[in-house]
């Protein structure tokens, strides 16, 4: 089993920063692969970025890439979502998750363990 704690989400105006952490416990050598998904509502679930945990090589969603960044520290055990210039419609809930499987792997069907969800509001 794996467990995923997020931190809190927030209320941002467009163009603000927010930094999301995700603190990963458990068999975490059996979910080689992390991302963050988000949900809007009354739209099905999206990814955003994912990252290779022992390699550290990334991967983005084209809507984000550019403005959002993810890393890790594996010292800490933790997974991490910087958000630049965030948008309007980034508002949504927004989901840490690990898969078992490697690679680039974007489908939310994927993933077997996920965190409790961060509300992100973006609005003026």
């Amino acid at each position: 089993q794996v467990q995923l704690l997020e931190s809190r989400g927030g209320l941002v105006q467009p163009g603000d920063s927010l930094t999301l952490s995700c603190i990963v416990s458990g068999r975490t050598s059996s979910t080689p692969t992390m991302g963050w998904f988000r949900q809007a509502p009354g739209k099905e679930r999206e990814f955003v970025a994912g990252i290779r945990w022992n390699q550290g090589s990334y991967f983005y969603a084209d809507s984000v890439r550019g403005r959002f960044t993810i890393s890790r520290d594996k010292a800490k055990n933790t997974l991490y979502l910087q958000m630049n210039s965030l948008k309007p419609e980034g508002t949504a809930v927004y989901y840490c998750a690990a898969t078992p499987f490697a690679g680039g792997v974007i489908t939310a069907s994927d993933y077997d363990y996920w965190g409790q969800g961060a509300q992100v509001t973006v609005s003026s």
